[in-house]
């Protein structure tokens, strides 16, 4: 579903590279965190994905990046936009309408929907999302946790094949962080679709995510399922990336030979491991 070879990227007026030499392949229905200390390049890698590097941000973009088959370099950002769905960091400025229903639509009509098709989109947007409920809601009364899923969710109603999110709980409570994860998995697993998630808070992603990629200074340094990388710690720790703690409490364990598991990836795996070491 996306093939990335190769990317290398330099945006305009600066020295550095954002991205050198990446490569990954995430394939469809698949599930990919992104990890990585503050410009490590998480944010141009993803928006590479769906076209805005370098379509909007201009710069030096040398190797490939394909959705779907689809060159980024080569396909306008409309037609991309069909086939992958963006949402960013600053949720507010995604919010271009007053109510719910006028920000979900707002997409349809842009993208050309059929009138007579609008109703039904946009009510299994609203439905998938969790969200039918706020259909006559004014923006400016949600919560922050709201606002992510109505953006989410005018994202999910034009029918993307794959949808990349850059940080999506920066600015949320834990509670609203771990719903909206556990929407993410619900869109990936019951509807097929393709998402690739960067993110700080690497615990909640490695419970949710089915593979782990970790960003050091624009390159891809680790990539695997979750317990493959938690497993590596320290070097985790060395890019810059939170360790979660009960991965860094099985690296001690299994230093003392008291455990010779994988590391856990949510706390009733942690309490299994703690009831194994202590026995």
């Amino acid at each position: 579903m996306i093939s990335v070879r190769n990317l290398s990227f330099r945006y305009d007026g600066r020295a550095d590279l954002a991205l050198r030499g990446t490569s990954l392949e995430v394939a469809d229905g698949g599930f990919l965190g992104v990890v990585g200390r503050s410009g490590a390049g998480k944010s141009t890698l993803l928006a590479a994905m769906n076209g805005i590097v370098p379509h909007h941000f201009r710069g030096e973009f040398y190797g490939e990046v394909k959705i779907d088959g689809l060159d980024t370099l080569e396909t306008p950002l409309e037609e991309l936009a069909k086939k992958i769905g963006y949402v960013g960091q600053d949720i507010e400025s995604q919010l271009v309408t007053t109510t719910v229903e006028d920000e979900v639509l707002f997409g349809l009509e842009n993208f050309g929907t059929p009138r007579d098709e609008l109703e039904a989109r946009l009510t299994e947007a609203l439905a998938r999302t969790g969200i039918a409920e706020l259909r006559e809601r004014e923006l400016d009364s949600l919560s922050g946790g709201q606002k992510q899923k109505v953006v989410l969710c005018a994202v999910i109603a034009l029918s993307p094949q794959a949808l990349v999110l850059d940080e999506p709980t920066g600015e949320l409570d834990p509670q609203s962080s771990r719903a909206l994860f556990k929407l993410l998995r619900e869109l990936n697993e019951k509807s097929g679709l393709t998402i690739v998630v960067a993110e700080q808070k690497t615990s909640l992603l490695c419970e949710f995510a089915k593979d782990i990629a970790v960003l050091e200074n624009g390159k891809i340094i680790m990539q695997g399922t979750a317990k493959e990388i938690l497993a590596r710690g320290r070097e985790l720790a060395a890019a810059g990336v939170a360790v979660p703690p009960t991965a860094s409490l099985a690296v001690r364990l299994r230093e003392k030979k008291l455990y010779d598991g994988p590391a856990p990836v949510d706390l009733g795996e942690a309490a299994a491991m703690v009831r194994s070491a202590a026995a």
